[in-house]
C-alpha cells in the first residue's frame, strides 16, 4: 500500500541521513486527504501528532496534489527555532516519493 511504501521510504531516508523520526520537529506532508495524513503521521511518530507537528491545509485548499506539502510549509514554518529540522514529503499513488530535510538557520 502507499502508506507502507511512504513509511518505509521515510525511515530509509532518515537513517541514511543519520537522523531519527524524533529529530524532526515538523512534517509537511502531501495533502491528499485527512485520513491519509493522520495515518501516516501516526505511523511515523508512533502516536498522534501534537498540534502543528504535521500541519494540514486541506480545510483551506482541499487536495492540491504534490503542491500541498509546499503550501503547508509556506503557512507553517515561521515558528521553528534555529536548528530545528523539518521534512517536506510528496508522493504519488504508488509511483514516486520525494522528500527533503530542511534545517532552519
Amino acid at each position: 500500500s502507499t502508506f507502507l511504501k511512504v513509511e518505509k521510504a521515510w525511515l530509509f531516508f532518515l537513517t541514511s541521513a543519520g537522523l531519527a523520526v524524533s529529530d524532526i520537529k515538523r512534517w509537511w506532508l502531501h495533502q491528499a486527504n485527512i485520513n491519509m495524513n493522520e495515518l501516516i503521521a501516526r505511523r511515523l511518530l508512533g502516536r498522534n501528532p501534537n498540534p502543528g507537528e504535521a500541519p494540514v491545509v486541506l480545510d483551506q485548499y482541499a487536495n492540491t496534489a504534490s503542491a500541498g506539502s509546499l503550501i503547508a510549509f509556506k503557512l507553517h514554518h515561521e515558528d521553528l527555532g534555529a536548528g530545528d529540522l523539518g521534512v517536506i514529503c510528496s508522493f504519488g499513488a504508488d509511483y514516486s516519493i520525494g522528500s527533503l530535510v530542511l534545517r532552519k538557520l
